[in-house]
Parts: C-alpha cells; sequence; structure tokens
C-alpha cells in the first residue's frame, strides 16, 4: 500500500504535499501558491521540502482561475534574435524572477496584425501583466490594438509600453526612452567632429522610435553646421542597414559622410557594406548607430552610438507591472553618446 511520500494516483497534488509535509492545506497552498499571508519559516522550508520530493509544481491555470491573474508577465518583442530585445529581455526576466514571476515571450515581427493575435491569445493566460517593447507605429490602430489592449486591461492586467505612447489605451503604463533627445546630441558631436554630410538609415516612417531619432538627430546635427540629412527608409534590420548602404556606396557616396542607423544593427549591416564596396570605416565613409548593443563595442573600428541602459529598462517595466503606484510621467532614463573609431573627426 502506497505512503504518503508515493501517491499512486498520476499527477501530485497540493493536497498531497500538505499530507507529506504534514500542515493544512491552506498552509501548503499559501506556500506554494505566492500568497501575501505570511506563513512560519518552519512551515515554509517543510512545505517547500514536500514539494521538491515529491515533485509537486503549481497549476498555474487554476491560480489564474482562483486569482483573477497568473504569476506570469508577458512581453512582446519584435526580434528576439537582436540584441535589443535580448537585453531588455534580460532585464525583464531579471526583475520579474525577483518579484516572483515568470516571463513568456511572443515574437511580433514587427506585424501590427500578429501583435493583435498574441495579445488576444495571452489574454488567455490570464497574465499579471503585458510589457510592449516592440516600436509603436502610428498605424498599429487599423489592425484593432486598442481594443486589445483595453480587453487585456480589463481583465486586471497592466499593460506597459516602452517609448512614447501618445494616444494608446487608457491606463497604460509607459517607460520612456529619450530616442529624440540621445539622436539630436548625437548628431550634434558629429557635427563638432566636423561632418557636414550625413545620410540617416531609418525604418518605414510611422515608426515612432525611428522617427523620433530621425527627427532629433536631424536637429542636432544642423545645429551643428550639418547640412540636414538625407533620409533612406527600410527597417530596423541588419540586412536593411546592409542593402541601403550597398546602394548609395553604388550610386557614388563622397568621403567625409556619416551614415546613422537608427539602431546599431542596421548601422553594423552599413559598416558591412562599406568594408565590401573597398571603402574604410570611419577615414572614408563613417557610421554611427543607437542603442549600444555589445557587438557594436566589439567589432573593429568600434561603433559610435547613443548607450541606452537596455536592461534597467526592462526592469524599470517589470517594476510598472507590480507597482500598485506609478507616476504618469516618469522621467526617462539617460543615455549617452559614445564617439568610437567608426567616426573618427575631421580636420
Amino acid at each position: 500500500m502506497s505512503g504518503p511520500s508515493s501517491p499512486n494516483r498520476g499527477a501530485i497534488t497540493l493536497h498531497d504535499v500538505a499530507r507529506e509535509a504534514g500542515v493544512s492545506l491552506a498552509t501548503a497552498s499559501r506556500v506554494l501558491n505566492g500568497s501575501t499571508r505570511k506563513v512560519a519559516e518552519a512551515y515554509a522550508v517543510r512545505v517547500q521540502a514536500a514539494a521538491d520530493k515529491l515533485g509537486y509544481t503549481a497549476n498555474l491555470s487554476a491560480q489564474a482561475t482562483a486569482r483573477g491573474t497568473a504569476a506570469i508577465v508577458a512581453l512582446l518583442v519584435a526580434d528576439i534574435a537582436d540584441p535589443y530585445f535580448g537585453q531588455i529581455a534580460a532585464g525583464v526576466a531579471r526583475a520579474a524572477d525577483g518579484a516572483g514571476l515568470v516571463v513568456t515571450i511572443g515574437i511580433t515581427e514587427r506585424d501590427p496584425q500578429r501583435e493583435v493575435r498574441l495579445v488576444r491569445a495571452l489574454r488567455g493566460q490570464r497574465p499579471r501583466g503585458l510589457i510592449l517593447a516592440a516600436s509603436r507605429t502610428d498605424a498599429e490602430d487599423s489592425a484593432g490594438l486598442r481594443g486589445e489592449l483595453d480587453a487585456f486591461a480589463a481583465t486586471g492586467a497592466r499593460v506597459v509600453a516602452l517609448g512614447r505612447v501618445d494616444g494608446e489605451a487608457g491606463g497604460l503604463r509607459a517607460v520612456p526612452l529619450d530616442n529624440r533627445a540621445g539622436a539630436a546630441a548625437l548628431g550634434e558631436r558629429l557635427g563638432a567632429l566636423g561632418y557636414r554630410d550625413a545620410v540617416v538609415i531609418g525604418a518605414a516612417e510611422g515608426v515612432r522610435t525611428s522617427d523620433d531619432r530621425i527627427a532629433g538627430f536631424t536637429e542636432g546635427f544642423v545645429r551643428a553646421g550639418g547640412a540636414p540629412p538625407r533620409v533612406e527608409r527600410g527597417a530596423f534590420t541588419r540586412d536593411s542597414g546592409y542593402e541601403t548602404a550597398s546602394r548609395l556606396l553604388h550610386q557614388g557616396l563622397a568621403d567625409g559622410t556619416v551614415l546613422f542607423g537608427v539602431s546599431d544593427v542596421v548601422a553594423i549591416g552599413a559598416m558591412s557594406a562599406v568594408r565590401e564596396a573597398g571603402r574604410r570605416v570611419g577615414p572614408d565613409i563613417a557610421v554611427a548607430g543607437f542603442d549600444d548593443v555589445a557587438t557594436g563595442r566589439d567589432i573593429r573600428p568600434g561603433l559610435t552610438t547613443v548607450r541606452v541602459p537596455l536592461e534597467e529598462i526592462g526592469a524599470r517595466a517589470l517594476h510598472a507591472v507590480v507597482a500598485d503606484e506609478w507616476h504618469a510621467a516618469p522621467s526617462a532614463l539617460p543615455v549617452e553618446v559614445i564617439v568610437r573609431g567608426s567616426t573618427p573627426g575631421r580636420a
């Protein structure tokens, strides 16, 4: 006959854990289901030891039904292979671990309709909150995103967005990024280094992060004495940077021109195109980016960029999910222009 430590049923239940630990069902539940009610340390240790011995795992669906939300936070990113989103995800995950939450990640592929489908599917999991890390576009509401976010928030979950969120769903919390000011500072610094001609490689018109960085860079560069930059539109990808720079170089790009990619991955693609065209990155064609991902520090010459505290932004987004109080417009985290060998000063 099976004893309490080896139940003969298929799935281990909370009743089994309570019996093994010699505590009440309510006590076992408080320990394992994240109750805010305190349990004596000795009981907590016994319950956790029993759960480990029996191989018990909490039923998140049952928890969500009982509480209204599950101990999950959902993170939507455009491209998990992009180190920008990888660093943000690392910050979210680290902060979530400290808050006793599990992170689930959805990939939008920068498709508003796919984003809407993911939000709708995630709503069924009843997560504690939803973090929108992918850049917003001005055309998103045509896909019905605003209505889905309203429905998501109506379940009691918090919705948090990174960056500018003008016109988004009511009650949405924002973690601002100083894209425009950071890009303006970069434009000014490059002007001060002697550059007078620039081409910006941006994403499609209407992508807010790209538009803000283009506008800021243009303001700063012109203010420092440069000519208004030429703007080329593509995507937030390495291949877009490579293809756009290749085309410009084939058309004839003058030495001393600086290529500003609106993200580091775009700029890194442009650097590859410059080398492939037989030109030198820096002395011939200067290149700058934005974000300061690790790859930009490791390549040679190093990439001039705007350093954004991506992991800290991820942690702040998680805090916005769990905090009872949140300022409507918290200050943006500081950014910093980092000049490296890809933009040497011009005499």
